[in-house]
């Protein structure tokens, strides 16, 4: 896209050739990987959490993650908890078959229902819920989840919702928690070049793992001529591509 687009070589992320197929995806990863430099910073200062030198791949070790949403910033972000070391169980509204929910299993995370268990069961089912990452972008949903996250837990907003109709609350419950249950609520948005750097080593981690798992994330490879019909239509699969480049496909 040159004829429209220009930017300095310094500000490019560079693409290892074998992940080729796959990069598309670092962007979306990245909302995920700057979640969970924010979270390990955090926790290093929350004691009795984590070690400094604790290994990247054992910063969850011990811990429960709860994603909320079932969208490739979700699926990717269960993928990053996974890997960490997190228990990692992801909850939507989605019922099976379903490709998403097979990816779910496949990266040993466990999917649930909204539609068959309530957040209070889940909880029950989960205990001490250390870290949501909320990516279903619904405001109504992420509130609900905030009234679960468990003692020294951290909560990260990563949806832009929209407008949507009033609710009842009760802030007076959810200030109490936060400040007795030492709890964090943060928002994330605006990857940095580290948050890139890692998006890109995750993939080929996430490839040599999970290799058929990845291959799902990536629904279909399309002309730019289709792109309104894909952006207007129903969504097909988990994440779907305009490819400019016809040897891409």
């Amino acid at each position: 896209m040159t004829e429209y687009v220009v930017d300095h070589e310094r500000y490019m992320n560079l693409v290892p050739p074998g992940l080729r197929e796959f990069a598309v995806l670092a962007e979306p990863l990245t909302v995920a990987e700057k979640a969970l430099a924010q979270v390990s910073w955090m926790m290093r200062q929350r004691p009795p959490w984590l070690d400094p030198a604790t290994p990247a791949e054992e910063r969850g070790r011990g811990l429960s993650a709860l994603v909320l949403g079932v969208g490739p910033v979700g699926l990717l972000g269960a993928m990053v908890m996974a890997t960490a070391g997190f228990t990692t169980y992801v909850y939507s509204r989605e019922l099976p078959p379903s490709p998403r929910i097979d990816l779910v299993t496949a990266i040993g995370a466990t999917y649930v229902s909204s539609q068959a268990t309530t957040l209070a069961d889940l909880a029950k089912q989960v205990g001490n819920i250390d870290l949501v990452y909320e990516a279903a972008g619904h405001s109504h949903f992420a509130l609900e989840a905030l009234g679960w996250l468990g003692t020294n837990g951290i909560f990260v907003l990563t949806g832009v919702p929209g407008v949507q109709a009033f609710t009842e609350s009760d802030p007076a419950r959810r200030m109490r928690d936060m400040v007795l249950k030492n709890q964090i609520l943060l928002g994330t948005v605006n990857a940095g070049p580290d948050d890139f750097a890692s998006a890109l080593r995750d993939l080929e981690l996430f490839r040599q793992r999970w290799p058929e798992a990845v291959q799902t994330l990536i629904a279909g490879r399309y002309p730019p001529e289709q792109a309104p019909e894909l952006i207007l239509g129903r969504q097909k699969g988990i994440k779907t591509v305009i490819a400019f480049d016809s040897s891409s496909g």
